[in-house]
């Protein structure tokens, strides 16, 4: 394989991110016939195709690689003109951070608001087992994530336990569960799912009735909002326990012993620079405070 020229890089970078060629080229003053040009080279050096001629546009394997290389050379040359120009101020190296919505809602953004005075920070949330797809794709430097393999180019390190437990409204539970949390009644009993992809409730009916019952179902994709459902009696849910610490009103156990534990993990490029240290750094400070301490390995 030749060497990756880190403009040509670039343009697929913003290929992927305009959504075509021709914005590519206008976002980066060129014609659209060079940023062609440069797709084309670059495909010669890595051997393969680096995106797919589809609608959307998408990179293979290959471009996910090498988009991520793009942003960390961005990171890596905003970290160095800093360090040559240390008397100057240059504009706010940015990064794309990744973290799920209980993280951001209790323990994470306080984290990120320390370091937030010299970065740029674009903040998005995604559940922590679909955060990963964000760092394949070069979109994001990190993020936080319930998966401990870390993805090519990235490495990982536990931050520790969220633990969310079954709690609902008082009279819920007086309507639902007049003799508790019974494996019948659980099966029968409305719940408040995040969205689709938040299967927290399901592992819990699972544990409880070694099923896979399907209750009446409400969706509530927002983190504050979520557990203001369950307030309101629309349905038992889980909620994690930094949040009931923090704000305990109307919510009573379903079920004083049961629980389900999230490992949390922080990953990011391995490459990246120092900007992105300093923001894994604050990370792990707040998670070491806030979080349980994560499971011993044997």
């Amino acid at each position: 394989m030749k060497f990756v020229d880190p403009d040509q890089a670039e343009a697929l970078a913003v290929i992927i991110d305009r959504g075509s060629f021709e914005a590519a080229a206008s976002a980066l003053s060129v014609s659209p016939s060079a940023i062609s040009q440069r797709i084309r080279a670059l495909e010669v050096a890595v051997g393969r195709p680096v995106v797919t001629r589809t609608r959307p546009l998408r990179p293979t394997d290959a471009g996910q690689a090498i988009i991520r290389f793009a942003r960390q050379f961005d990171l890596l040359a905003a970290d160095l003109a800093a360090e040559l120009d240390a008397t100057r101020d240059g504009p706010r190296r940015r990064l794309t951070i990744v973290v799920n919505g209980d993280s951001l809602h209790t323990w994470a953004l306080p984290a990120l608001a320390r370091v937030a005075d010299t970065l740029q920070l674009e903040i998005l949330r995604e559940d922590e087992e679909y955060s990963l797809e964000l760092l394949r794709s070069g979109a994001a430097s990190a993020a936080i994530t319930s998966v401990a393999s870390a993805v090519p180019g990235c490495s990982s390190q536990p931050l520790g336990i969220m633990r969310y437990v079954p709690v609902c409204s008082p009279g819920y539970r007086d309507t639902w569960f007049p003799a508790g949390a019974t494996p019948e009644r659980l099966s029968l009993a409305p719940v408040v799912l995040f969205d689709r992809k938040d299967d927290l409730q399901d592992r819990y009916l699972r544990s409880r009735t070694g099923a896979a019952p399907d209750p009446p179902r409400h969706y509530v994709p927002a983190a504050q909002e979520f557990a203001g459902a369950v307030r309101l009696g629309m349905g038992w849910g889980l909620v994690s326990d930094l949040e009931l610490q923090s704000d305990p009103r109307d919510l009573v156990a379903l079920d004083p012993e049961g629980h389900v534990d999230v490992p949390l993990y922080w990953q990011q490029w391995r490459h990246g620079s120092a900007a992105l240290a300093a923001v894994g750094e604050a990370v792990l400070q707040a998670a070491a405070q806030f979080l349980r301490p994560p499971a011993r390995r044997n």
